[in-house]
């Protein structure tokens, strides 16, 4: 299976000029723990929540500050024509949560962690779901009487 197929698109994107006020209010907004800091297409850096309120507040800058003070310029992506198991590895191999996923070097979308659940729980629904199907259409076996004459 492609990421593209697990990957959440439209990926929430800001311009790196953006404060960081509005990047946390568009973070709650959207419900999401990260953004992508984005400009003319071409993926700059993220910054996550956890940037936010270490790098951001925790630092003492001010609200106003513009997000490329705080975000992560060094950023591993994936390919959205990647097999999933790309993914897979890149997670185990670097540790990170969420993966940037280009196409041309675009940014199309953001594969994360939660993604990759997600998908593990619909795979475990589709196998296990014919089998759950089957025991609930046969009738229940009889215990066995051991040592009862028969």
């Amino acid at each position: 299976m492609k990421i593209s197929k697990v990957m959440t698109a439209p990926p929430v994107c800001v311009a790196p000029h953006v404060p960081l006020v509005e990047v946390a209010g568009h973070m709650a907004e959207c419900a999401v723990g990260s953004v992508l800091v984005v400009e003319d297409g071409v993926l700059q850096g993220i910054v996550t929540d956890r940037d936010l309120a270490v790098r951001g507040m925790g630092g003492s800058l001010d609200t106003r500050a513009r997000v490329d003070a705080v975000m992560s310029p060094r950023v591993i992506t994936v390919e959205a024509t990647d097999d999933l198991q790309v993914a897979y590895r890149t997670f185990r191999r670097t540790g990170v949560r969420r993966l940037p996923v280009l196409e041309a070097d675009r940014v199309v979308g953001v594969l994360t962690i939660d993604d990759l659940f997600l998908d593990v729980l619909r795979r475990l629904t589709d196998l296990l779901g014919p089998v759950a199907w089957s025991i609930l259409q046969e009738p229940p076996e009889q215990p066995s009487q051991a040592g009862s004459p028969g």
